[in-house]
């Protein structure tokens, strides 16, 4: 298997600021990757052009299938004294696969300073079990993570509840603990509301927005983060649900949205 800093690393630089990507087949999920590495690398682009200012949000439309060769092509849309835009385009052999808009910003001055996004009661990693069911098939991207069962239900388990709890890391030992290990990991799981269908349907991301709560992601030596997922919404063949991460000492470190297509 391709290890995540393997994968960033094999990224090959143009001369007109674009970068070539493989997506191994280890980081499929059936006929595409999964949204999270779609963002990381499509956010790797915008720091080629950014590199001096936090990130702050990130916008991703799933256009089409996002695997094998692709092309990475970063813009700036506008950069000012405190902020800046990049918009960045993923190309694969049929065309555009995503659209990202990526906003940075850098710290001021605020008389405001206060967050209520308390993270929920959790047992700790070692005292629960694997997220998936181990009688069951897995997407083969997630054996790239821990994924590990705090609340909730196992994907396509029937269960009665909205809102999924996990703890989840990088397997790879030198993943950095940075914003585009965030959005690697952020889209990870499977949407909360997969765990409420009794058989197994296909599904696939159409929109992701993720807005970063902190400029510096707290490091734990073991690399955990804490997810709660919750699907607020699911009519008509789609779902749309809310996503909160914390690091390990219970720190706010993304909150976002996303639209989620489901076939069955």
């Amino acid at each position: 298997m391709t290890r995540y800093t393997e994968l960033l690393s094999s990224l090959q630089r143009r001369s007109d600021q674009s970068i070539d990507a493989h997506i191994p087949e280890s980081w499929m999920q059936g006929r595409t990757t999964y949204g999270g590495l779609t963002a990381a690398l499509s956010f790797q682009g915008a720091l080629d052009l950014i590199d001096d200012i936090p990130i702050r949000s990130a916008q991703v439309a799933f256009v089409g299938p996002v695997g094998g060769d692709v092309r990475i092509k970063p813009t700036l849309l506008r950069r000012g004294k405190n902020t800046a835009f990049v918009s960045v385009d993923v190309v694969a052999e049929t065309g555009i696969a995503a659209q990202s808009i990526f906003a940075f910003g850098a710290r001021r001055e605020s008389a405001l300073h206060f967050d209520d996004m308390p993270m929920p009661d959790a047992p700790a990693p070692q005292e629960i079990e694997s997220f998936f069911d181990k009688d069951r098939p897995r997407p083969g991207f997630t054996q790239n993570f821990d994924m590990l069962m705090a609340s909730g239900g196992r994907p396509i388990s029937g269960s009665s509840e909205k809102s999924i709890g996990l703890w989840m890391r990088h397997l790879d030992p030198d993943a950095p603990q940075d914003a585009t290990a965030v959005l690697a990991i952020g889209d990870a799981p499977p949407p909360a509301a997969m765990s409420m269908l009794s058989v197994p349907s296909r599904i696939s991301s159409m929109t992701w927005m993720a807005e970063f709560m902190t400029d510096s992601i707290s490091t734990d030596p073991e690399g955990w983060y804490y997810a709660q997922h919750t699907a607020q919404l699911a009519k008509d063949g789609y779902s749309s649900q809310s996503m909160r991460l914390w690091n390990r000492q219970g720190e706010p470190i993304l909150v976002g949205r996303q639209t989620i297509a489901v076939f069955g």
